[in-house]
This record gives C-alpha cells, structure tokens and sequence, in this order.
C-alpha cells in the first residue's frame, strides 16, 4: 500500500474508533474512556498486520464487536473493552497473564470464555465445536457478558459473510441457525435472532431468500397503505383517551415467511400474517398493564378478534422475560393481523434482552426467570464428565421458544417447554424429585410419567427411594435438565457394572500374556463392534461378550493385531451409490480424496445438480449429502471439520431414485393423468405412486428415476400444469424406500 492509502486507512480506523464511542452510551466517565482507548489500542497493535477475508484492516471486526455490544445489546464499559479484545489471546501473542496485568482478572476470565480450545487432541468422535460452546458456557453463571459478546462476534461475521468461501458460508451459517439462533431468542434478544435467522438463510437456501426479498420489496407499498388505513381508526381513538404511544407495521422476518411456507406447504401470497401492529405505549411501571388491556379493549371494538390467538404474556411473561399483549385481529378486507401491545420498558426488554431486563430487575418480581435458566445450565455442565455433543443436545432442548405454564400442589408457577411431561416437572422441582418419581397426579388425577402437560395443570408428583432412573425415560423427557440428569444416573451405574468387566477382562489378558494397554483395549472394543473402551467393560460385567473369542486373535508380543473388515459394495448398490472414480462425475475439493469410495446419503438422496457436500463419518468413509439436507444444519454445526466441498461434473444419464408429493382438488381421471405425463416424460421410470383421497381432497406421493435437477424440474413443471393439482414438491426425508 502507499504511504496515502495507510494514512487515509488510519483515518477511517479513528473514525470507526469515535463512532463507537458515540454509542457507548453507559460509558461517560474518563475512566470509562481511559479503559476503552486502551483496549483498543492494544488491539490495534496486536492486530496490526492482520486482514480479514475481505482485505480490510482487522481491527474493524472487533471495534464492529464492541459496537454492536453496546449499541444493540446494551452493555457498558467491561463488555466493550472484552469485545476490542476478544481475539488477541486466540489470534497473537497476547495472554491471558498480559490481558490480567493490562486490565483486571474480571476481563481475563470473559476474554478466556470467549477463546477457543486449541493444541489439545480430540477423538475424531468428538465434536470440536461442541467442546469450545461448552467451554464457552461454564462460564455463563458467573459472568453472562461472555455469552452476549459472542452473540455480537457472531452477528458481525455473518454480516460480513459474503467475502468466505462457499463451504465456510455454509458451516457458519448452519452453527448460527443451530446454536446461536435459537440462544439470542433465549436471552430475549428478538432483533439479533432475527437478523441471523434471515442471514442465515441468506446463505444456506439464497434462491427462497431472495424470492421473498423481492416479493416482501413489491408488496411493500401495497402494505404500507393497508397499515395507514389499519390503523387510523385505532390511532384516532386512542388519542381522544390521551395515550401516549407510537404505532408501528412491520413485517415479519423472511426466515420465518420462509419457515410458514415450508412447514405449512403454502406459497408466499397464502402466508396470511406476513405483517405485525406494533402499539408501543409511554405508559408509568404501575399504569403499563391496565393501559395494556385498555388499548386491546379499543382494538377490539374496531376489528373482531380471534379467540385461539389471544397471548397474555404480560401477566405471566415468558421464561426469557419478554412481556407484550397479541392479538390477532380481522381486517375489512378479509385479512388477519396481529396486534402486539406492550409498553416503552417492556419494548426495551424485548428488543435489548437479558441487559435491559436486568436493568429494569428490581422492579419486576418475576424477573428471576432467567436466574432459573441459568442455575439449569449450571446444574448441566456439573455433571462429572458429560459428552460434549449430548451437552450440546440436552442445552438445546433449553431453547425452547413455546411455553407452558403449570402449578405446583402450592400454586408455585413453573415453566415447561410445549409437551414437557410429569417427569420433566419432577425434575424441574429437582434433581432427586425427579430420580425417586414413579408417577404424578395431574389436576388430581393419577398419571404416567410419560404423560404430557397442558397450561394451567396442576401436578403432584409421588416419589419412593426404591426407583431409580432407567435408560427408556429418554424417549420421552424433554428438558435438558432431565435429560442431563437421567443420563449422568444411567453413566453412575454403567460405571459400576464396567469396573466389574474391567477386572474380569484384566485377568483375561494376564492369563493370555496380552499387556493391559490402550492398544489392545482399542483393538478388542473394535473388534467387539462398540463404540468405546467404557462399553466394551460394561457388556463384559453384564456378561455379554465371548471372551474366549480373544485367544483366536492375532499377536505380536504381548499386543493384539486386529484390522476390520470392510463390508464389499453389492453390484447394484455400487451403480446407484458409485464412487468418485465412478460415472456420476462428483468431485471432491480439498484434502486427498482422490479415488476414495463415497456413497450418496439415504437421508437427502442428493441427484446431479443439487448442491452437495462431503461429509466423512466414522464407520462408512465419506458420505455425500444436499446442502438442504435435513440433517445439514446439525452436521456442520458439529462436525464443521468433517466437511468437505464436493460437486457433480456429468452425469452421464444415470437414474437417481426421488421422492414427489402432489396435493390437489379430486376428479375423476386426475391420477390416470399423471400417471401419463410421467410415462411421457424422457427417461423417467415410475417405480411406484401411491395416493389417498379426503372429502374431495386428494395427497398422493410418486417414486420415480431422474437423472438431475433439470429433469425432475421438468417434471414438476408437467405435473402442475394437470386440472387439480394444487401443489408438486419434492419429498426431502430420510423415509424414503
């Protein structure tokens, strides 16, 4: 670069600079600055010659970070300083011990949350990125700011995504829709879970992203004069009542436009509240409520209300402290609307999360609700070596977004999440509850422990010191807390029996001449088809395991020689499947994969022309799944390092198995019409067509032969073009025969 393009750099740096002291409106004092300036330049130093994807000076990414911290979260001073320095322990020479002498151990501690493991050694079992949000997460009891800066760091990179890779677009974007989503929603930050579920979309499916971008764009003008009629009447007669308020129409976010249309199969025009009312009262902490349900009571006179969307979460907020009435409403023209009525502290809450509610803490009695949620992770990660994944999973369960509420014998409120059982709530009292639990009375009435809860239940639950947790009640609990809890139980006892097969195998050995060691360990739980050594003790204390199968194993010494089998590929499998030396024409980028066997996953069954991806699993070499995969998402959250890039190159007219669902109107002919354009259609084998038909409605679904995209869109294109049929798509399930 030339001496004027480093100064005009220098210049924008110090711009960014100001403009994030501008916002950082919680930091007034010459303290806070002293602390700010010299976090950031301690960052900018140690960044100094580092670039990001898109060439620009790395130091915008954490002055970016610390921005959005306090500008759309809230945070002060300490969060801002750890936000400037989030990636200098990671990333350069700076430690932990320099960041501790530089500042206090308080940002120390949020910056060591905030850094990824590295240098360690993981079983390619485990899950790297599961083991760094763990680690992430311990310290979330202690200092919660860790938890929010990361959400910043996150919101930024995917604002800025467009400069990665392809395959890194697709990882990032599917760990964000995964984890970091659904924990915005959690801690009640609504704008910055939504902006990464309509980025994420962005990149995991652009093609129905940009469709609803660009019908939401030319609906825009039609909507805004809906809205300005919508609300006159309203705006009108609350001003003569002397409110003080503001009104706002909003639409909803194009994920969940999108996420309407794929799980009510519905084309963006049938998606009926693509918009929202937003009443926004300046109302006093002791006036919001009761000028709450005045204001429903005037909305309702003008517009009929429906009945089933009715949602007071101001009189029982929901578990992440968002407070707001919905309603939804019909309009003159035929259209529902939601109405949401909340008040400017309330707005804030909903907007700003978990620091504008501990802001506004002690004022509000039921501001505990996220304290709770927090003491259930803590209780989580106390369990004495979890897995990593199955944390992940049981955490997960944590993030519920639908909600019940149900009483205690005492009328203690609890909150569960939507089809949460007894046994849930047994565990929700605690830990031993719900151990101890044979069954629960629910409203009086004696139940399972499988059953599940409805709002406003009352339960009892019955206890003995008998009971003990068993394996099955994983099938039907649902929180993370009772998950974690039974299977921590379950691993006590496994480990007890396996201490018992350890001894038993030991002398095996001894008797054999085999060293006791890692090696022979790993060879014989292998050889026994487990997954682990703990397994192979725990089958060996049950009894399970042949060992007299041991001495037919080969040797070297005193260690065990024992290399797998793997199973031949049959003929016909290995002309649908094929191979990347095969005639399907799939190539595989990055790594040495050349000439290694792949397989097409059952769960997608990916055909030329669909986007795909690699993905290399434990047992079956590399599998190759559509990037709108069911399964997509959760594998590059967990496994991102198990990814590889794939693409088709040619065909060369092989038939690939696909799954086609049509609905529509039944008449007399429909399905002899079909079944005519798909004998018509060019290379198309019909394997099989099975429909159903319901008071004039008919569903049917058809397994055909294709040989890429272009073909089965041409099929499509055909079958909707037949007198009746509503609606063709493809079948995207792992059931597929």
């Amino acid at each position: 670069m030339t001496g004027a393009e480093l100064e005009k750099e220098k210049k924008e740096i110090l711009n960014y600079y100001r403009s994030l002291l501008r916002v950082a409106r919680l930091s007034k004092s010459k303290e806070d600055r002293a602390d700010i300036r010299k976090a950031f330049n301690v960052a900018l130093d140690a960044h100094i010659n580092m670039r990001r994807k898109s060439g620009e000076p790395y130091i915008y990414h954490p002055l970016a970070v610390a921005k959005i911290a306090t500008e759309e979260i809230g945070l002060g001073t300490t969060a801002i300083v750890c936000a400037l320095l989030h990636d200098t322990v990671e990333d350069t020479e700076i430690t932990l011990e320099d960041i501790t002498r530089l500042f206090n151990p308080k940002v120390s501690k949020i910056i060591d949350g905030l850094t990824k493991i590295s240098g360690v050694y993981f079983d390619p079992s485990k899950s790297i990125q599961a083991e760094n949000f763990r680690k992430m997460l311990l310290t979330l009891s202690d200092d919660v700011r860790v938890i929010l800066i990361k959400l910043a760091d996150r919101l930024h990179n995917m604002r800025t995504l467009g400069s990665m890779r392809r395959d890194k677009q697709l990882k990032i974007a599917s760990e964000t829709l995964y984890l970091y989503a659904p924990l915005a929603h959690r801690l009640g930050l609504y704008n910055i879970k939504t902006e990464l579920e309509d980025l994420c979309l962005k990149y995991t499916h652009p093609e129905e992203y940009e469709l609803i971008s660009t019908k939401l764009k030319k609906t825009q003008a039609v909507r805004t004069r809906f809205i300005s009629r919508f609300i006159h009447p309203i705006k009108t007669e609350l001003a003569k009542q002397n409110f003080k308020l503001n009104i706002k129409g909003r639409p909803k976010s194009i994920y969940s436009i999108w996420n309407k249309m794929e799980t009510k199969g519905v084309p963006f025009e049938e998606v009926y509240d693509i918009f929202a009312i937003r009443i926004i009262l300046d109302s006093g902490s002791e006036n919001e409520k009761a000028d709450s349900w005045k204001v429903y009571s005037i909305v309702t006179d003008f517009y009929r209300p429906n009945p089933d969307r009715l949602r007071d979460w101001i009189s029982i907020p929901k578990a992440n402290g968002y407070e707001s009435l919905h309603t939804t409403v019909m309009s003159p023209s035929g259209k529902w609307v939601e109405v949401q009525i909340r008040s400017n502290r309330m707005n804030e809450i909903a907007e700003k999360g978990f620091a504008a509610h501990w802001r506004y803490k002690t004022n509000q009695s039921d501001a505990g609700n996220l304290d709770l949620w927090i003491e259930r992770i803590s209780e989580m990660l106390e369990n004495p070596n979890p897995d990593a994944l199955d944390f992940m999973d049981d955490f997960k369960m944590n993030l519920f977004s639908d909600e019940i509420f149900v009483f205690t014998p005492k009328g203690e409120l609890k909150t569960l999440p939507t089809n949460a059982t007894s046994l849930d709530f047994a565990y929700e009292i605690h830990s031993q509850v719900g151990s101890n639990c044979i069954g629960a009375k629910v409203n009086y009435k004696l139940v399972p422990l499988s059953h599940q809860l409805k709002s406003g239940d009352q339960v009892e639950i019955i206890t003995s010191k008998k009971q003990k947790p068993k394996e099955d009640w994983l099938k039907f609990v649902l929180t993370g807390k009772a998950k974690s809890s039974i299977k921590s139980a379950l691993k006590e006892d496994k480990k007890k029996v396996a201490s018992l097969g350890k001894g038993i195998l030991e002398r095996k050995l001894s008797s054999l001449n085999f060293h006791v060691n890692q090696h022979n360990l790993m060879k014989l739980f292998t050889f026994y088809k487990l997954k682990s050594e703990l397994d192979l003790m725990y089958n060996i204390g049950l009894k399970k395991i042949d060992l007299s199968q041991i001495k037919k194993l080969k040797r070297e010494g005193p260690n065990i020689i024992y290399h797998p089998r793997k199973k031949p590929t049959k003929g016909k499998e290995k002309k649908e499947i094929t191979t990347s030396s095969g005639k399907v024409g799939l190539q595989i980028l990055g790594g040495d994969f050349h000439g290694v066997d792949y397989k097409l996953s059952s769960c997608c069954n990916p055909i030329p022309g669909d986007d795909v991806f690699g993905f290399i699993t434990k047992h079956e070499g590399l599998k190759i799944h559509r990037t709108k995969c069911p399964n997509a998402i959760e594998m590059m959250s967990n496994f991102a390092y198990r990814i590889v890039q794939a693409k088709w190159t040619n065909s060369e007219s092989i038939a690939f198995l696909v799954g086609i669902h049509f609905k529509g109107i039944d008449r007399l002919g429909i399905i002899n019409n079909i079944t005519k354009i798909i004998s018509a259609e060019l290379n198309v084998n019909m394997r099989s067509i099975s429909f159903d038909t319901d008071d004039g409605i008919f569903e049917g679904k058809i397994m055909a032969f294709v040989n890429d995209t272009s073909h089965l869109d041409s099929l499509v294109k055909k079958l909707k073009k037949v007198d009746g049929v509503l609606a063709v798509s493809r079948i995207d399930t792992s059931s597929l025969p």
